[in-house]
């Protein structure tokens, strides 16, 4: 399969989208859940959007900026394995694998954005002292509409024309390369979900994520909403036992103060 002009086009379009969003974080349309399902739709197969929006999605889940630090992009990462997928046939699983190049890419485009677009803090601090909001409103845009423009030049290049060089060179790899590509990729979920228990999980969750691996794992289940369903009634158990004890520590908060409150009178009288 084949990526035409009009939907590279069409696909650069959305990554500049997708950028300006992923630049303000306004509306998360720059998550890969979107990214790959979109990308799909345009490529005229969304079931296969659908499948590598899940593997992407799960990849990234823990990966988050954090001050200056910018981890492997999103965006790319989720345009990039939806077209690899389609245009050489490969699993989205194998598609994952080679499309971190170009999400590594564009991370290092951004870290140097960071850098480039600093040195024009000063000249904004002199436009809100003069409070010319004109001009500094155009100069505060300007590093967005930078950043946009370069996701949909870069997303376009890598879409539409490298996508003959990338095809014959996916072609060529032997079987065993191809095949780690696709151990690699499928690896990648489950450490991104890592990363994310990481900085998530706490001990008293511990029992509802036993509980949930071995429903989704071992039930036999004909998809995984009923998962779902048993992880909203135990999040919804949860959320009545936190809230009694919320409610508790308040109550024993009161007496103790009353019991304070007490003791002073009676040593008063």
């Amino acid at each position: 399969m084949q990526v035409t002009l009009m939907q590279g086009i069409i696909i650069g379009i959305f990554a500049i989208i997708s950028g300006i969003d992923f630049w303000w974080e306004g509306f998360y349309i720059f998550r890969p859940m979107i990214v790959c399902t979109v990308t799909g739709m345009i490529l005229g197969n969304i079931t296969l959007g659908i499948v590598a929006a899940g593997l992407t999605e799960l990849a990234f889940a823990g990966l988050t900026p954090v001050g200056g630090t910018q981890p492997p992009n999103p965006i790319m990462a989720g345009i990039m394995t939806v077209v690899l997928a389609y245009t050489t046939g490969k699993s989205p699983a194998t598609a994952i694998g080679l499309a971190l190049p170009f999400s590594i890419l564009m991370q290092y485009i951004i870290l140097f954005y960071y850098s480039a677009f600093s040195v024009l803090t000063k000249k904004l601090d002199t436009y809100a002292a003069q409070g010319d909001t004109k001009k500094f409103t155009r100069l505060a845009l300007l590093p967005t509409w930078i950043v946009g423009l370069s996701y949909g030049i870069i997303a376009f290049l890598c879409v539409y024309g490298a996508q003959a060089p990338m095809k014959d060179l996916v072609n060529s790899m032997p079987t065993w390369l191809s095949h780690g590509f696709e151990i690699a990729g499928s690896i990648l979920p489950a450490v991104g979900f890592g990363l994310l228990l990481k900085s998530m999980l706490k001990a008293r969750y511990v029992p509802y994520l036993l509980i949930g691996f071995t429903a989704a794992c071992f039930i036999k289940f004909g998809n995984l909403m009923p998962v779902a369903v048993i992880g909203v009634a135990l999040a919804l158990i949860e959320y009545a036992r936190s809230k009694k004890d919320a409610e508790n520590d308040k109550k024993l908060k009161a007496i103790m103060e009353n019991s304070n409150n007490n003791g002073d009178d009676d040593d008063g009288i």
